[in-house]
Order: structure tokens, then C-alpha cells, then sequence
């Protein structure tokens, strides 16, 4: 994303998921339908949302004002395909930023970010297709009406969750990840409930504001569920991506029953990552990802295996790092068993252990 002011895969990478897959604790899984080797998509564009639909994959994208949708038979064929406008900006909210796309009853929808300044807030469209014939926007109720971007629909045992990236009050301090239950796609509610802040150090690096922001939900092989995010500033190639494990049997709305991984799981600086996993190789500052999961449910969330399929923006080695240079790459990740996360100066026990993820460009 963005603040609120202003490959090919080498020979060292394919060792490394090699290693990931004879010394992680999983097991062989049957593979999806056929996507390419991990590299560059060839869009140049931020905020990739990417859902699998059949043997169809779909994405979503903002171009000025607008929400473009494509489909292809694999991510990397998705900048070939054709991008049909689905929407467009004819009131004049403002600034429009990463729109997600969810297949839930049967039904497309879109939940996207609009507004200029401290007005952003989520709105979202809908359509038995998933490029034509949407309704017009509708600006989601979030409890709180604060500023809020990079939101989402989920469920989660039963039950419809929204998570999005917003600020406690009315000044952008920082970004914190938030959390609530709806009763159908459009309808919010109850309270809002913080369940993430940037207040560790490797995730304060790149700050004013201080961020944790694009939150994406997964189901991991015991069922718990995961939020994995973007932190450190989007302008800076100390971008990257962290977990967010809630504890076995935990309550998603409660903060204390989530587990923050130790560092980033997936980024470009050594001195940022969790002890055991390594910087990339090829591109800087990896963030605002998506897992392409079937129907986009997290509940076809991968079983424990070798590699599944990621989309996420980075810049290239050797270029500078700025929002136009972003642009969409396919990589994988996979399940790494035996993960503890640990935390102090706050109730609960101070270490969970799970399963965590590793990434791969």
C-alpha cells in the first residue's frame, strides 16, 4: 500500500525451497491445476487480489479511478488477459486503493478503499459475475467510521469476519490491523476489535505513520487461523510480510489470543526477519500479497506440502524502490511446522507454537 502523506527464480532460491521441503515437518499433497514458474506477472501495478475459480484465476486491480478484473488460466497469464472495467469512480469519492475480491453465496464481491486524506473509508460491489453486471457501491458501516483501507471478508468457523487496516482516531498515527464479525458480505457488526499494532521493533524500521496494514486470512493444517500482513512503511523497501496466529481454540476478536511471528517471514532485510528464514534474492521490499486459494475461501486454506501459490508486489533488485516501480510477482509458500512465536508484558502465556509459513520468490 501507501502512506497517507507524502525473475526468474535463481539457483539459490530453488536449493532453498528444496531444503524447505525435505527439512520442514509436512507431508506430500496432491497438486492444483498447473501455474507457472514463480517471477515476475509483467504488471506493473500494487495490491494484487488473486482468487481461483475452477481452473480460472481472477484478479482484481484500482487503474485511475476505476476497478479493472482479469482472468487467465494461470497468474502468470493474467497480464496478457484482457482488463474489464467493472467500476468506476463517477461520484468522486477520491483516491481508490486495493480492491479485494471474495466469491461467497455464489456472488463476486469487491470490497475496496475510496476517499482522499483522513476520508478513506471501504465500500464494496457485487455481481453474479465476476467481470460484469456489479451493483453500485456501497460504503460498509465499519464500527468506529474511522479511516480505513485494505479490508477484507472472510469466514471463520461459521462466521463472517471483516479485517482491515485503520487509525484508532481521527490522526494518522499509525495503522493497526482490525477486526469485525458481519452478518452478511455488506452488513458490519457489533464493535471493531484491534488485534494487531505496530509496536515491535523490526516492524517500527520505516515509520510516520508506523504501519501494519493489507491483512489476508488462511486456515492452517490444525485449523487455526492466520492473518498475515504488510508492515514497515510502503514506501521503503523495509516492506514486508508478518503472521498474525491466533491460539488453538482462541476467540479471532480477542487480542490477546493472537500470536505475532518474530520478525518478517517474508522481506529483503536480514536484520528484520525471524530468526530461521531468509531475505529474498531477487526483488526488495515484498508485501500486499494474496494467497490464491480456491473460491477464495479459506477454508480450501492448502493442507501441509511442498508449495502453494502467492501473489504479492515487490520492485526489482537493482531499481529504485517507489510506488511505480511496485509490480505483481507469482511466487509460492508453505506450511513450516513447529513455529514458536513469542511475546512478553502482556497476559497469557508468552509462547505459542504452531505452525508458521516460508515464503519463496
Amino acid at each position: 500500500m501507501r502512506p497517507v502523506h507524502p525473475f526468474l527464480h535463481t539457483i539459490a532460491a530453488a536449493v532453498v525451497l528444496l531444503a524447505a521441503v525435505l527439512v520442514s515437518p509436512v507431508a506430500a499433497a496432491e497438486p492444483g491445476p498447473a501455474w507457472s514458474t514463480r517471477g515476475q506477472i509483467g504488471l506493473r501495478a500494487a495490491d494484487p487480489s488473486v482468487i481461483r475459480v475452477g481452473s480460472t484465476y481472477i484478479s482484481v486491480q484500482s487503474a485511475a479511478g476505476t476497478i479493472q478484473v482479469r482472468q487467465a488460466p494461470s497468474p502468470d497469464a493474467l497480464a496478457g488477459a484482457p482488463a474489464r472495467q467493472v467500476w468506476a469512480d463517477t461520484g468522486n469519492l477520491g483516491s481508490v486503493w486495493a480492491p479485494e475480491i471474495v466469491h461467497d453465496g455464489g456472488r463476486y464481491y469487491i470490497y475496496f478503499s475510496a476517499g482522499n486524506d483522513a476520508a478513506h473509508r471501504m465500500y464494496a460491489i457485487s455481481s453474479a459475475s465476476p467481470d460484469s453486471g456489479y451493483s453500485t457501491h456501497r460504503r460498509l458501516a465499519l464500527p468506529g467510521d474511522r479511516w480505513a483501507i485494505d479490508g477484507t471478508m472472510f469466514v471463520f468457523a461459521g462466521q463472517r469476519y471483516f479485517v482491515w487496516s485503520g487509525w484508532e482516531g481521527t490522526t494518522n498515527v499509525e495503522q493497526n490491523l482490525y477486526l469485525a464479525r458481519m452478518s452478511d458480505p455488506f452488513t458490519p457488526v457489533g464493535d471493531r476489535h484491534v488485534i494487531s499494532q505496530p509496536r515491535e521493533p523490526w516492524e517500527r524500521v520505516v515509520g510516520n505513520p508506523f504501519i501494519n496494514e493489507s491483512p489476508e486470512a488462511i486456515k492452517d493444517p490444525n485449523g487455526q487461523l492466520h492473518i498475515v500482513y504488510s508492515a514497515n512503511g510502503s514506501w521503503s523497501d523495509q516492506y514486508c510480510l508478518a503472521d498474525l496466529r491466533l491460539r488453538a481454540g482462541g476467540d479471532p476478536t480477542h487480542v490477546w489470543d493472537w500470536y505475532k511471528s518474530n520478525g518478517c517471514l517474508f522481506g529483503s532485510n536480514r536484520a528484520t526477519m525471524m530468526s530461521g528464514w531468509d531475505p529474498t534474492l531477487s526483488v526488495n521490499g515484498p508485501g500486499h500479497h494474496t494467497f490464491v486459494l480456491l473460491d477464495g475461501d479459506i477454508a480450501t486454506s492448502p493442507p501441509a506440502g511442498p508449495r502453494f501459490p502467492l501473489v504479492f508486489h515487490a520492485v526489482p533488485k537493482g531499481t529504485p524502490y517507489t510506488w511505480d516501480n511496485r509490480q505483481w510477482y507469482s511466487g509460492s509458500f508453505c506450511w513450516w511446522g513447529g513455529t514458536t512465536y513469542r511475546r512478553a508484558n502482556v497476559p497469557g502465556p508468552t509462547a505459542d507454537t504452531g505452525w508458521g509459513l516460508k515464503f519463496f520468490e
